[in-house]
């Protein structure tokens, strides 16, 4: 372990990104193409009307995982510096934490969402022809929340505890079932959008046995032994303070996926909803194939940056963010130049087609710009500057997309719904790049080895 600081300091930056961005864009991709087999297989097997209901649930889902890495992020960053300090019975009460705070926060969530389960679905903008569906596939998959948050939560611990490949296999393990599942559910025993939720719930529980059997192992730090399990308040207190700044992020998601939700279904119909939730999956693919590089440079950046490398850190950040530009404008390229072929994927349906097609161009037409925002929103957030990279995170989201999703369908009608991206895509990327300009001109003044006081908190 002594050997990979050095190595983080010394080896080349193209080599380095290589070896840790690759396993996580592997993870990270699997990740997005578990959450689009559901809507693939639902699209082309249940209907379109399926496709808008699975759309409605999206917030609802966002929201659950906002507990879930509440929990989960700020354990696994605590994990990795118990064990770096060698401290293995602190290292095994946090696992137990875990387990302990996602059973109780997954339990009450499931709870709360079922009992009122049909007016939080029509809030987030289900009507009488889509409530049906989006009512049946989320029930079941709130039976398993407590599931869901556990496989998570401790899928994130392996990967802070040293085994990285492991973590990353279970992800690939649990999509591969997923996709197994999903027709065998949904067209050999007739389920419909219950087997996609039941194919979800019953890959991740098998996924989960093969954790909870990795820490079971005695030898293994950390590991479950008796008395970990209760409730520590000083390590819940500290887990959910690091969880805290992920957990706005995903509840800023939740809030603006309720808001787009609500807009689609005023503006555009049914089918506006499930149009946009074809585009976000497509979208999404792409920009966690990002979030991958993102995991890839940060151990880097952050290294070099402690190092006093700074040419390192610019280094890894210009080459890093020409990586994520590359990959968001594929992204461009599909949505502008072949957005049907790329709906196809999900439905037959003429009329969706046709909406999500001509959503898909107008939301990204601009989305090449996206790579190097998110790139350098998670710069700060290396650095130490986790304010700066909260700020511009939600600034897109809630100071620039929400008013315009509110003020362009006023003028535009459905149009303006979809045009509210695109403007505040280009609007974030004006405002990181002012942030790392002005970063970047303090990092010119510093010298290899030179104190990093000059950078202070006044960016």
């Amino acid at each position: 372990m002594s050997a990979i600081p050095t190595e983080l300091g010394t080896e080349k930056i193209g080599k380095l990104l290589r070896q840790y961005a690759l396993p996580a864009i592997i993870a990270q991709t699997a990740s997005s193409l578990y959450n689009m087999v559901d809507s693939i297989f639902i699209g082309q097997g249940v209907g379109p009307l399926a496709i808008s209901g699975l759309a409605i649930t999206f917030p609802l889902m966002n929201l659950s995982t906002a507990f879930g890495t509440l929990v989960g992020l700020g354990a696994s960053t605590m994990m990795s510096v118990l064990l770096g300090q060698k401290n293995y019975a602190a290292a095994d009460k946090v696992l137990g934490n875990l387990m302990t705070l996602n059973t109780v926060i997954g339990l009450a969530f499931m709870a709360i969402a079922l009992i009122f389960i049909d007016p939080i679905l029509y809030f987030f903008g289900g009507s009488e022809n889509t409530i049906p569906y989006a009512r049946d596939y989320m029930k079941i998959i709130l039976y398993g929340n407590v599931i869901t948050h556990l496989y998570f939560g401790l899928n994130s611990i392996m990967r802070s505890s040293g085994n990285p490949r492991k973590a990353m296999m279970l992800t690939l393990f649990t999509v591969i079932f997923n996709t197994i599942l999903d027709p065998i559910f949904i067209f050999g025993l007739g389920l419909g959008i219950k087997g996609a939720a039941w194919a979800t719930v019953i890959s991740q529980t098998a996924s989960l046995i093969i954790i909870i059997l990795h820490f079971s192992n005695k030898k293994r730090v950390p590991h479950f032994e008796r008395g970990i399990f209760r409730f520590d308040r000083r390590i819940a207190k500290d887990s959910l303070e690091i969880g805290f700044g992920p957990f706005l992020m995903n509840a800023a998601a939740c809030l603006v996926t309720l808001f787009i939700n609500q807009q689609m279904r005023k503006y555009c119909g049914d089918l506006g909803i499930g149009a946009y939730g074809i585009c976000n999956r497509l979208t999404f693919m792409f920009v966690m194939i990002c979030i991958g590089l993102n995991q890839g440079m940060q151990p880097i950046a952050g290294y070099n940056y402690g190092a006093r490398k700074y040419s390192r850190v610019k280094e890894v950040f210009k080459k890093t963010a020409i990586l994520a530009t590359i990959v968001t404008s594929l992204l461009f390229v599909v949505s502008v130049i072949f957005p049907r072929a790329a709906c196809s994927i999900f439905t037959t349906d003429k009329e969706l087609l046709d909406i999500s097609a001509k959503g898909l161009r107008s939301m990204n037409c601009m989305v090449f710009l996206i790579g190097f925002q998110i790139i350098s929103t998670n710069l700060f957030q290396c650095l130490g500057m986790v304010n700066k990279s909260i700020f511009l995170s939600l600034s897109r989201q809630i100071l620039m997309l929400l008013p315009l999703l509110y003020l362009l369908p006023l003028e535009l009608g459905s149009d303006g719904v979809w045009y509210s991206f695109p403007i505040s895509d280009t609007l974030a990327f004006i405002m990181s790049a002012i942030f790392l300009i002005r970063l970047f001109k303090k990092f010119g003044k510093l010298n290899d080895g030179d104190e990093p006081t000059i950078l202070g908190s006044k960016l």
